[in-house]
């Protein structure tokens, strides 16, 4: 297990990952991403977690990509192999994923950040894409999935100038959910997995993708395919409408 990531379970059906590369800042070497990655490929096997958190520390969520890194391979770091493998399998993560962002997420940070279902940003938080300070430009992700995330004005400011936004903004141009104070946004998304993991992991997991498959399908499509599942009949289906008649807390299983 790699040192980079501590894993906790912090709540019945929550895991919590946190970075822990502090020294530099959480930066996302090819080590902790693998580790990343890896984890959350053993928790979609797991039934009992139901929902994860990701975070850092109070310094920064992360940084962005290791730059140290890049002398030792020939190919720029976004193009190779094993990164982008790893950064597949964090997008392709079927459970619900929030960030609970303190400090900085630049770049591949704020990239990251960009990957999960429900950000919660701390106020003092630091969201930016500076990789334009470097001669570079976004290359986890970020050109594509910020405007969609924010719009294209917000996301042109931030890409082109390189400049960071703080917590409240991205919270009020929609790139996180929620601003809350720097010293309760752990917990804040602790206890929002805590919500999720108590309801039906097999319609959290349908909803997830059901609202993913609006950024890549047409109107039309997407929604002919949400009606087909929604004549999916599922145990937990039945088990929450009588527990709903029965005035009681349903019993979700995942089936």
């Amino acid at each position: 297990m790699s040192m980079d990531l501590i894993i906790e379970d912090s709540a019945p059906g929550v895991r919590l990952l946190r970075l822990n590369r502090s020294a530099s800042l959480n930066a996302l070497s090819g080590a902790l991403l693998s580790a990343m990655a890896d984890e959350l490929q053993r928790v979609e096997a797991d039934e009992v977690v139901r929902c994860v958190v990701l975070t850092g520390d109070e310094r920064a969520f992360s940084a962005g990509a290791d730059l140290k890194e890049m002398p030792q391979s020939d190919l720029p770091i976004y193009a190779e192999a094993n990164r982008l493998k790893a950064w597949k399998t964090i997008e392709r993560f079927s459970k619900p994923l929030i960030a609970a962002v303190r400090g900085y997420a630049l770049g591949g940070g704020c990239e990251l950040a960009l990957l999960c279902d429900i950000v919660i940003a701390g106020k003092g938080a630091k969201f930016g894409t500076p990789e334009i300070k470097v001669g570079m430009f976004p290359g986890d992700g970020g050109t594509q999935r910020l405007p969609r995330a924010i719009g294209k004005a917000r996301a042109m400011l931030m890409i082109l100038t390189g400049e960071p936004i703080d917590g409240a903004t991205a919270a009020s141009w929609g790139l996180a959910a929620e601003a809350v104070a720097d010293d309760e946004v752990v917990s804040r998304a602790i206890a929002l997995a805590s919500s999720i993991a108590r309801h039906s992991p097999l319609a959290a997991r349908l909803a997830k993708e059901e609202g993913l498959m609006s950024f890549v399908k047409p109107l039309d499509e997407s929604l002919s395919l949400e009606r087909k599942l929604l004549l999916f009949q599922s145990a937990d289906r039945k088990e929450g409408v009588q527990a709903f008649i029965e005035k009681r807390e349903p019993r979700f299983t995942g089936r």
